[in-house]
């Protein structure tokens, strides 16, 4: 006997889109390769770049123990704007790459070079996207406002690293971790230090999960001459991120330390545990990690959404003490 045939896939999938998706199987098909630009079929990167906002808000919320419905507003704003955002700034890479991702396996699936979306209605769809993010971030104090303005900067220069730079997931890890600067400035209306260390904590956090990433393209990147970290590490990558790993915690350690300062000791214990459990979920992706298994790769980078949610939980934990 034959075993039942597979189902097929949705018309258009993006080769490393999460199976089942809603993408691909509920928005309604003339969306579905804007969706698709956006990310929306792999949102990862969505929490990525929202983690560190609710990490700035949650610590900024510690440093002056206050809690107004504000902050509420604030948190639904970050995930909104984390979206859009994340979306506007795929979409911005796609268009600048879209030569590159047409030899690369794994991107040429992508909605330009498979010739789902033109150039000019992906730019039409950036703008709009980024002109809804706008809308959301004037709802903000003035200083946000001015630091959400600045994020285009790097999120503009990204695309282009990987042609200058063996290091370009450092200027990604600029623009993904901006949310922590903006989110403490909007709860506590000025940028603080420990917004500051939290930052660097959080581009140390990218360096080591999109260096995984980037070991799935290595032989392709290598083949158009796209420059990554993981192409510069090599064989010693394990180092390399263990080494990114302590500088992580250590570097987010301090953040709470500053932040806690003047509440119990309690509150300082767990919120640091909170730490202490983040570094232990990335020593654990270490432990599995396999730079030739791309199946796994992926697997271990999509795996950091918890890793940035375990702090968070601890650090709300902290809060109400």
């Amino acid at each position: 006997m034959t075993g039942q045939p597979s189902t097929p896939e949705p018309e258009g999938q993006v080769s490393d889109a999460v199976r089942g998706n809603w993408v691909d199987h509920t928005a309604p098909a003339w969306s579905r390769p804007y969706l698709r630009l956006s990310r929306a079929d792999r949102p990862i990167g969505t929490w990525l770049l929202l983690l560190p906002c609710w990490m700035g808000l949650l610590l900024a919320m510690l440093s002056d123990n206050r809690a107004t419905w504000q902050d509420l507003w604030i948190a639904v704003g970050c995930a909104a704007g984390a979206f859009l955002m994340r979306g506007a700034g795929c979409t911005w890479n796609d268009i600048t790459d879209r030569d590159f991702d047409a030899k690369v396996e794994r991107t040429r699936s992508r909605p330009i070079p498979s010739g789902q979306v033109s150039v000019k209605g992906a730019a039409a769809w950036m703008g709009l996207q980024a002109l809804i993010a706008c809308g959301i971030l004037l709802t903000f104090n003035t200083s946000a406002i001015l630091l959400g303005v600045l994020s285009l900067l790097p999120v503009a220069i990204y695309p282009f690293a990987k042609r200058f730079t063996w290091w370009p997931q450092v200027f990604l890890g600029i623009a993904f971790n901006w949310g922590a600067l903006l989110a403490w400035t909007a709860h506590t209306g000025s940028l603080g230090v420990p917004a500051v260390v939290l930052y660097l904590a959080g581009i140390s956090w990218t360096l080591f999960y999109d260096t995984i990433y980037a070991h799935q393209d290595t032989e392709d990147d290598a083949l158009i001459g796209v420059k990554s970290t993981a192409r510069l590490f090599a064989e010693k990558t394990g180092q390399w991120l263990q080494g990114f790993l302590i500088a992580t915690v250590a570097l987010m350690g301090i953040a709470v330390v500053l932040a806690a300062i003047g509440r119990s000791p309690l509150s300082l214990v767990i919120a640091l545990g909170g730490v202490w459990a983040m570094g232990w979920h990335m020593q654990w992706q270490l432990r599995q990690l396999d730079t030739e298994d791309n199946d796994r790769l992926l697997m271990l980078f999509r795996a950091n959404r918890d890793t940035g949610l375990i702090p968070l939980l601890f650090f709300a934990g902290a809060l109400f003490l």
